[in-house]
């Protein structure tokens, strides 16, 4: 039976963590964060599903209820946000060179292949080597830290200097770095891993700039072993109205890289596997308004779904207020 944890705040500011299964949804008892279940369950040499056994469960919980009421967080976070580490990885779906090509065709030479069709084409041959072999690395990026992660029904807020506020959806791996420095990958969550491709379409070495944004996940973290086939649907609603929708495939059926060897190029960095910091690694996406010609404005609400989540994410889009910077000479 698939597992889903989420992490809740009542009313009076108390945390838990809720498992949720077909059958329904309940408090976990003994835990207030994803982080301390799963740090119970490396330190007894166990899994997330039998940690869950182990604590028991309470009462019972309305997860559609408390995500309307704003009472779901984020489903993992660190009590110290600097220790929780965004990253991702790009080019990793069949058909997402197609508009990263486009994006970037302008600034090269139409007769050459440019640099992001080469990193697909280097992927879909060698991005899926055999089981305990690293195969090709991909294109990699570090989002922010655990002050950029938004709330699930909370506002994306790109910031005054930003061209654009575009929506990502995608998968989101979730990882909690052992005493030993052993990566646990916890689950899955659905994302919105945010961006800013008028940005990046001027030139590509700002790829860098345009991912220092925040970013957003699905309510729910799905435990076990990774769907090999994703389906999910993302929109854009403006003043009451669907402005853009469009299907969006994840999970490795329909990727040129696996999550293993993904996951390889990520934590063979000794300072990605430090002990007890927490990563979220977006897995990337093939499917973009930007790409289709929308140009989004605030007030516009991201909305991604897909099953096996049972949760959408919503993200409604802001721009922080204006501010200057001065650097102070001591």
């Amino acid at each position: 039976m698939t597992l889903r944890l989420l992490q809740h705040v009542g009313v009076d500011g108390t945390r838990s963590v809720i498992a949720a299964t077909a059958d329904g949804a309940a408090i976990v008892k003994g835990v207030d964060s994803v982080r301390a279940l799963a740090t119970k369950a490396i330190a007894d040499g166990s899994d997330l599903a039998a940690a869950v056994a182990s604590c028991g469960t309470g009462a019972t919980i309305d997860i559609v209820a408390e995500l309307a009421a704003g009472r779901i967080m984020s489903p993992i976070d660190h009590v110290d946000p600097a220790h929780l580490i965004m990253t991702g990885t790009g080019l990793t779906h069949l058909g997402s060179a197609e508009g990263r090509d486009k994006m970037h065709r302008a600034a090269a030479d139409a007769v050459k292949q440019t640099d992001s069709m080469r990193m697909f084409l280097e992927g879909v041959e060698g991005g899926k080597p055999a089981p305990g072999q690293r195969g090709q690395q991909p294109e990699w990026f570090y989002k922010g830290d655990g002050s950029g992660l938004v709330a699930p029904g909370a506002a994306l807020t790109m910031p005054d200097f930003a061209e654009d506020g575009g929506e990502e959806p995608e998968l989101a791996g979730i990882y909690l770095i052992g005493p030993d420095g052993t990566p646990f990958r916890l689950g899955l969550c659905l994302a919105n891993e945010f961006s800013d491709h008028v940005t990046e379409r001027h030139n590509y070495l700002w790829l860098a700039h345009s991912k220092l944004r925040q970013a957003s996940l699905g309510p729910e973290l799905l435990v076990g072993t990774p769907p090999e086939h994703i389906e999910g649907a993302s929109r854009i609603h403006r003043d009451g109205a669907l402005l853009w929708e469009k299907p969006f495939l994840s999970g490795e059926a329909n990727m040129s890289h696996t999550i293993a060897n993904l996951e390889a190029h990520h934590f063979k960095y000794d300072l990605f596997r430090r002990p007890g910091d927490v990563h979220v690694h977006f897995f990337g996406t093939a499917t973009l308004s930007f790409a289709d010609g929308v140009t989004t404005r605030e007030g516009d609400v991201f909305e991604i779904e897909a099953a096996p989540f049972t949760l959408p994410l919503r993200n409604t889009l802001t721009k922080a207020a204006a501010r200057s910077l001065s650097v102070v000479t001591l």
